[in-house]
């Protein structure tokens, strides 16, 4: 069995570096402790860092990630330490990041106990992303990860919505998809609730998911935040009907809290050839409808 942590996580005003520090050090080193072998935190959840900001800046959007960018680096020291330290993969959400290209894309790093594993941009960009944000596609594609916990994919949010990239992640062997979202309406969160649950269908997989929670009205961002972490699996042989093995239990909170569950991912992977219906094995069959 593999132990997951998967943070429902909210959005607090810290304003200064050594706060932040101890923050998000007692927060992993809480699902360290709890057992998990890995922790998922939600997409934009870096955005906590732009508490740090004058309130002038990091009240304008365009501002506010333009001065996160000398943040990130010593964020992700911080984020690859906490890996280490607990030993634990470490999935610490994502953040928008500006390239050489001068384009900012949505980018989820993975560490593990030996450091930086690698990163998944987001493919397709939300209209908030498009239209306000100015945030821009991914460009290296869809990537697995091999980790101590098995092959790892990642969909960031809306990503999750496209059933040609959960087939993507299947035909390189992804295990268990991780889905970083930030959602600020229950329609937005069902949305990636209901895509997270299809790609688990359809792929015989399981997908973890960590949304981001509460109120930040100082960030123009991420002020608005609903959703529930959970685990989701295929129907079938030895699963729940429902296809949820855990969900928090509300979907608008005020402080952070993980999600921890266990699961056997060699159990979802023989329902690939052992169980009731074969939906990945099946796959290209509809093409021929």
């Amino acid at each position: 069995m593999t132990r997951l942590a998967a943070c429902q996580y909210a959005i607090e005003l810290i304003d200064s570096w050594e706060d932040y520090v101890a923050h998000l050090s007692a927060l992993v080193r809480q699902a360290a402790e709890d057992g998990a072998e890995l922790a998922l935190l939600p997409e934009y959840s870096a955005l906590t860092l732009t508490g740090l900001l004058p309130a002038d800046v990091r009240s304008d959007l365009h501002k506010s990630i333009d001065a996160l960018q000398p943040l990130l680096p010593a964020w992700l020291e911080l984020c690859e330490e906490l890996a280490r330290s607990h030993g634990i993969v470490f999935q610490p959400g994502s953040a928008p990041v500006k390239e050489l290209d001068g384009k900012y894309r949505n980018r989820a790093w993975l560490f593990g106990p030996d450091g930086l594993i690698g990163y998944q941009d987001k493919q397709i960009m939300t209209r908030f992303e498009r239209e306000k944000w100015n945030i821009a596609a991914g460009v290296e594609g869809l990537k697995a990860f091999d980790t101590p916990v098995g092959k790892l994919g990642i969909l960031i949010c809306y990503d999750n919505e496209f059933p040609m990239l959960g087939r993507k992640l299947a035909e390189l062997g992804v295990e268990l998809v991780l889905a970083p979202s930030c959602t600020d309406t229950l329609a937005g969160a069902f949305r990636v609730r209901i895509g997270a649950q299809a790609r688990a269908l359809e792929n015989q997989y399981a997908v973890l998911s960590s949304p981001t929670a509460g109120e930040a009205p100082w960030s123009p961002a991420v002020d608005e935040n609903r959703g529930r972490a959970a685990l989701y699996v295929p129907s079938d042989y030895g699963m729940p009907p429902s296809g949820i093995v855990a969900e928090s239990e509300s979907d608008n909170v005020v402080d952070s809290h993980w999600l921890i569950t266990d699961i056997d991912l060699g159990a979802v992977a023989k329902l690939r050839t052992e169980g009731q219906v074969a939906t990945r094995r099946d796959w290209p069959e509809q093409f021929d409808v």
